[in-house]
């Protein structure tokens, strides 16, 4: 459970997704240390218990504590030349969100969210979806929220939570349903399962391509022929706003 390098000298850090991959890969590759040397004594007393044949091997002086360790086989990418595999397998989900938005505010909130993961043979689906929800709503910030606004002059504006806006509790979708697809399996990693902290991010972004969907419904309502419009990311209240076009907004249009 520890990684620190205090513990083990030349540990990975718990980042990209990987954690599991190496450090589950790792415990194993020391497990299958321990059974290879307590393999005579289950050959000799096959009517043993584990406890019994642990207790043979520790009486003989056998060591019983191993160090593992797993380096992911077969990822490198040359950009030079474009070749390579840069990942040693993909996570892949899909999800759909529905959003409200106030056309005079351009407040909104998500109504509902769906989401399906695949994430090979999943370690603990509680944790994993856990996992799964966390990554969207940071995703959501990401693209309606975390607005970064530098002043002319360098400043940097957003600095603390009193101009920086992060997800709360308020943000979580209505009504949020995540699952795991059922059937696929890993062969590249621990017990065929995949990574999850990271891949479901990018899923908040359909919150923002909702956004913009209401947007333009709200546009058509105002009489706006039915044209692509931009809506930047993040979709922050005001750019929501000004996208739902009305005689209010339209006093503040560039002029060409």
């Amino acid at each position: 459970s520890e990684t620190t390098t205090d513990k083990v000298p030349n540990t990975s850090p718990t980042a990209a997704s990987v954690q599991s991959d190496l450090n589950g890969m790792a415990v194993k590759n020391a497990c299958d240390k321990i059974v290879e040397r307590l393999a005579p004594f289950k050959e000799k007393y096959p009517e043993y218990t584990w406890e019994k044949l642990v207790s043979a091997a520790y009486l003989e002086r056998v060591d019983l504590s191993a160090h593992g360790f797993y380096a992911t086989p077969n990822v490198g990418y040359n950009f030079v030349n474009a070749s390579g595999s840069p990942f040693n397998y993909f996570v892949w989900g899909a999800a759909c969100s529905e959003v409200e938005i106030d056309v005079l505010t351009g407040d909104y909130y998500v109504r509902r969210t769906d989401i399906v993961m695949d994430l090979g043979e999943s370690l603990n689906p509680t944790i994993d979806i856990g996992q799964i929800e966390g990554a969207f709503v940071q995703g959501l910030g990401w693209s309606t929220l975390e607005e970064i606004v530098w002043f002319d002059n360098g400043f940097q504006f957003t600095k603390g939570p009193g101009t920086y806006k992060i997800p709360s509790f308020n943000d979580v979708p209505v009504d949020f349903r995540v699952s795991l697809f059922e059937g696929s399996s890993n062969k590249k990693a621990i017990y065929s399962s995949k990574g999850v902290g990271e891949p479901p991010f990018f899923l908040g972004s359909t919150v923002l391509f909702a956004i913009k969907n209401a947007c333009q419904a709200a546009r058509l309502d105002a009489g706006l022929p039915d044209e692509y419009f931009t809506l930047r990311a993040p979709a922050t209240a005001e750019r929501i706003r000004l996208a739902c076009v009305d005689n209010f907004t339209s006093q503040f249009e560039k002029k060409q």
